[in-house]
Order: C-alpha cells, then sequence, then structure tokens
C-alpha cells in the first residue's frame, strides 16, 4: 500500500507571483488611457449597482467584479467586434466593456424589458447576440461547453473568428472544464480558455479545491498552450491575450490565460465573507488595478487629479442616465409570462 499524501489543511495569504510578459509593441497613449476610463467605468457602474441592491432597487443574485476590472478591459479590448465572448455570472463588466449600452445593462438589473436580455436573466445572465456576446450563465463551468459549440461552428466554416469563455478558479473543479479542454485540443478549436483565478471559489479557497493550483500549467496537460499573467495589470493582460489571438488565428490551436487577479467584495451580496481575513483583502488592494495603470499614466504625465476627477464625473453622468433608463422601464405584461418557453413560429 502506497502512503497517501497529506492533505492540505492550512490557507495562507496567497500573492501573486511575479509573471513576466514580454510585450511586443508598448499600447499607445490613447489606447492606455481608454482602458483607465473603461475600468474606471465598471468599478462605478459595480458600486452603483451595491447602492441599488441596498434601495431594493435590483433584486435577487448579484455578483461585482470590483478588483478583477483589468481582465475583462484587458482581454475584450484585443478581441475583434466578431469574436464569440461567453462569460460568467460575473459579467458587468465583460458586457460594458464589449459595448452593450449601460442603460440596457441597467435595465437588466431592474428586470425591465428594456434591458439587453428582455427584464428575464438579470444580474448573471446579460446577453447581447448583435454584439456577439453570448452570456451571462449562472451554471459554474456551464459557458464550456457553450464556447466550444461556437468554436466549432466557426471551426467548420473555416473562418478565423475566435471564441474567449471566461471561467472562475472553481469552474476548474467542474466535469465540463475538462472535457471541454480536451474535445477543444482534439478538434483544434479557436477557442481562448480565460480563467479569472481569484483565489477562491465562492468561500473556499484555492488550496483546499485544487491538488495543483497552477492552472496553467494543469491546462498543459492538455496540450494547449497556455501562460499565467499578473491579473491585476491590464497592460500585462492586454499582451498576453494579443499573443494568445495571434497562435488560435495562425493555426495553433486553442490557447489558456490564468489571469491571477482578486475580487475586493464578497462572493455575492449574500455572501457574509467569513473565509477570508480582511488583512488579505487590503494587502491585495495595493495591487488594485486602477491604481497600478493609473501610477504609470502618472508617472507619464498623462493623468493628474483634475483630469482623474473630471473623468470621474463624467462616468458618474453616464451611469446617472444608465439608472434613469431602468428606473423609467416597463414591466413585462403577465400575458407574455410562457413566452420563449416554445420557439415561436415566424412567418
Amino acid at each position: 500500500m502506497t502512503a497517501k499524501r497529506a492533505s492540505k489543511v492550512t490557507v495562507e495569504p496567497v500573492t501573486v507571483e511575479p509573471v513576466t510578459v514580454v510585450v511586443a509593441e508598448r499600447p499607445d497613449d490613447e489606447r492606455r488611457l481608454a482602458w483607465l476610463r473603461q475600468m474606471l467605468f465598471v468599478r462605478l457602474f459595480d458600486e452603483r449597482c451595491v447602492e441599488l441592491y441596498s434601495a431594493t432597487k435590483i433584486r435577487g443574485f448579484l455578483h461585482l467584479c470590483v478588483g478583477e476590472e483589468a481582465v475583462g478591459v484587458g482581454v475584450i479590448s484585443a478581441l475583434r467586434p466578431d469574436d464569440n465572448i461567453v462569460a460568467t455570472y460575473r459579467e458587468h463588466g465583460h458586457a460594458l466593456v464589449r459595448g452593450v449600452p449601460p442603460g440596457a445593462v441597467m435595465a437588466e438589473m431592474f428586470g425591465k424589458r428594456e434591458g439587453c436580455s428582455g427584464g428575464r436573466g438579470g444580474s448573471m445572465h446579460l446577453f447581447d447576440v448583435d454584439r456577439r456576446f453570448f452570456g451571462g450563465n449562472a451554471i459554474v463551468a456551464g459557458g464550456l461547453p457553450v464556447a466550444i459549440g461556437l468554436a466549432l461552428a466557426d471551426h467548420l466554416r473555416h473562418t478565423d473568428r475566435v471564441t474567449v469563455c471566461f471561467f472562475g478558479d472553481g469552474a476548474v473543479a467542474e466535469g465540463e472544464f475538462h472535457e471541454s479542454l480536451n474535445l477543444a485540443a482534439l478538434w483544434h478549436l479557436p477557442v481562448l480558455f480565460l480563467c479569472e483565478n481569484n483565489l477562491y471559489a465562492m468561500g473556499t479557497a484555492i488550496a483546499l479545491e485544487q491538488s495543483e493550483t497552477d492552472l496553467a500549467l494543469k491546462a498543459s496537460g492538455y496540450e494547449i498552450t497556455s501562460w499565467a499573467v499578473d491579473g491585476m495589470d491590464v497592460e500585462a493582460v492586454d499582451a498576453t491575450t494579443r499573443r494568445a489571438l495571434a497562435t488560435i488565428r495562425g493555426g495553433g490551436g486553442p490557447c489558456f490565460i490564468e489571469a491571477r487577479t482578486y475580487r475586493f467584495r464578497a462572493h455575492s451580496m449574500y455572501d457574509p465573507e467569513l473565509y477570508r481575513d480582511r488583512a488579505e483583502v487590503e494587502h491585495w488592494k495595493e495591487r488594485d488595478p486602477l491604481t497600478v495603470l493609473g501610477d504609470r499614466l502618472r508617472a507619464d504625465g498623462l493623468v493628474d487629479d483634475a483630469r482623474l476627477a473630471a473623468m470621474d464625473r463624467e462616468i458618474a453622468d453616464e451611469i446617472d442616465a444608465a439608472v434613469g433608463v431602468g428606473e423609467a422601464g416597463t414591466d413585462e405584461p403577465v400575458e407574455d409570462l410562457v413566452r420563449h418557453v416554445y420557439a415561436e413560429v415566424v412567418p
């Protein structure tokens, strides 16, 4: 009988291991400023959702990406408009960066017909087919098979479109993860698997859910080209994403990126957050993605306090307008309750 390896029972605060990213071409100043504004918009939008939730104007579950903004912005800004995106239930930022109108997102939060999913999806099921944003998915790892289907269709059509699938570290423990990576590798599908590793599967620390916590290494076991990147650094995320997209479009098959990030808020608004120490959260806030990029832009003379304050006011006005769309939205009539249960016949 072989000796059984001792189980990991002690979880220490985790820090991001240094990840070297070779930036082939330095982003221009306009793009870097756009990243900062996008991250700030997502941050302020989510924080406003907290206020609205506390006022019971938003109901149901609410998952925020505060602290993780660099991942969505860095990845999605590198995509083409015709690329596919499959997201998780923590997808407000993904939808906004993709170009889903803030009013349509906020109206969906309010459950109104003017919402991007007609008020039927809410926070976890944002959807916009015109922008090839195929959801929000409330099921952990549920988006992975969807991404495989989209990529297979593009592969059979011989296009160079890429499907990006976002998921968290908790999804790596699900069967769909392994099945999807295996099929993508076998069929040489144009998929970018994007793991937002925020170190906690709901309230379970990664060392208690994964025997191998290097998730990029785990993915490479499927013969998939994989990288780990500092998910708190939007420039590093962008550079790694562009490298992956070039590989995929060049016929190199699927790629995997593990973006090591951290959420500053609880898993959801229902989460009492008893599983981690506040000192750990404060430690990670020292790597706030807005501060990381903002400090670089300050050093380069591209922003100052006055410009940041003006940006903040502009975004606040845009979010106020989005809230107005939600508050003025209309409820779906009762007679439409069973619509979409069956496909409708189109004349």
